[in-house]
């Protein structure tokens, strides 16, 4: 009896495979991943379930799982087509669809829990336009910045302005104490209340605010050194990475006080120590052009957070890294609109049970979840 599409859609299963097993076959590699401790994922085409009230989002930027296991997304309703949300044009082309609000927060089984942020009704002062880089930390306080509008802004939980840093639209370049240029990846460490910033599209630099009162603390650039926006790299008659950041895009803070930088363009992972002392760098891609490979860091939620994954959205993938040495183990996803497929891996984050949220910025426009396995 030939299989329901649904019951196809089930079988789907997104393979991880090992660099160590280069030559075998996709069953040899399942089976040494597992084996080997290096987890696997399989698609959950289930989820999410179908949004309320006609909904549909617009390129996803940013993806989040909280201390609830609930899965936060923002998304631009400005890059949907008027075909796409036909019901609210003047006058209506056709029934469907309305824009989702810009923060959209659904629990662990795939429902919409809420959502805000209206363009169509507040003021930019009050909703986070251009919403890039999301973070609720341990007083629930739900971070966003604007990534062409040079804001940090963090709200409360339903959706109350409580903060901004920086101004709209006013960038001062990257050794600026107060304004901001590009803020995209955020991570606020729970000890400390300090906010770390990828501070990336216009800036070069990685800065640390106070999570209570705003004030600025430091600000660091590529290998730990000064920012310099006038530097130049020439990708094709260079022989060694750039000394400045290319773009500062996704950062991540683990357990034993180190911060991940992902910076896009330059095609690698920076570690430091909170105080902004380089540690070390990984290249992922290092042919990449165009975005670069290394778009949003996420880590596995064990105790020694043992695996580092890496959201590449040039290449259309999520990379497996070794945390200890920050070898490629392997990796999951390729290109394309199919389920388990990508294209433009944008946001990323992992649940408490190391499963895997990926939301894409191109024309697929949603948020999958993979569902970890071995490891």
């Amino acid at each position: 009896m030939p299989r329901s599409p649904r019951a196809l859609a089930l079988l789907v299963v997104i393979p991880l495979f090992l660099s160590s097993c280069a030559g075998v076959d996709e069953s040899d590699t399942e089976v040494a991943g597992a084996a080997g401790g290096v987890p696997t994922f399989t698609v959950d085409p289930s989820w999410p379930l179908e949004m309320p009230n006609k909904w549909i989002m617009g390129s996803v930027t940013a993806v989040f799982v909280d201390a609830q296991d609930h899965v936060w997304v923002t998304h631009l309703p400005e890059t949907l087509t008027p075909e796409e949300i036909s019901v609210v044009q003047n006058p209506p082309l056709g029934t469907c669809c309305v824009p989702a609000p810009v923060v959209i927060e659904f629990d662990p089984e795939g429902n919409v829990v809420q959502g805000w942020g209206d363009p169509s009704t507040q003021d930019i002062s009050e909703f986070p336009r251009n919403a890039h880089g999301l973070f609720i930390d341990h007083n629930d306080f739900v971070w966003i910045g604007t990534f062409r509008h040079h804001r940090l802004m963090k709200f409360t939980r339903s959706g109350e302005l409580v903060m901004q840093i920086g101004e709209y639209e006013v960038n001062a370049g990257s050794n600026d104490e107060s304004l901001l240029g590009g803020p995209a990846g955020i991570w606020v460490d729970p000890s400390t209340n300090e906010v770390f910033v990828a501070d990336g599209y216009r800036n070069r630099r990685v800065v640390v605010f106070d999570g209570e009162t705003g004030a600025y603390l430091r600000h660091w650039g590529a290998y730990g050194e000064i920012p310099d926006d006038d530097y130049r790299y020439d990708r094709e008659a260079a022989s060694e990475p750039p000394r400045q950041f290319s773009t500062v895009h996704g950062l991540m803070g683990s357990h034993d006080g180190l911060i991940y930088v992902a910076d896009r363009r330059g095609n690698r992972i920076q570690v430091f120590q909170q105080s902004g002392e380089f540690v070390t760098e990984k290249i992922i891609a290092p042919e990449t052009r165009a975005s670069g490979s290394a778009f949003v860091v996420g880590l596995s939620p064990d105790a020694d957070q043992e695996w580092l994954y890496l959201a590449d959205g040039t290449n259309h993938k999520v990379w497996v890294l070794r945390r200890s040495d920050l070898e490629v183990v392997g990796e999951f996803g390729r290109g394309g609109r199919q389920v388990g497929q990508f294209l433009r891996p944008h946001g990323m984050s992992v649940d408490s049970q190391g499963n895997i949220y990926v939301g894409e910025a191109s024309t697929g426009r949603r948020v999958q979840k993979f569902t970890v396995s071995g490891g």
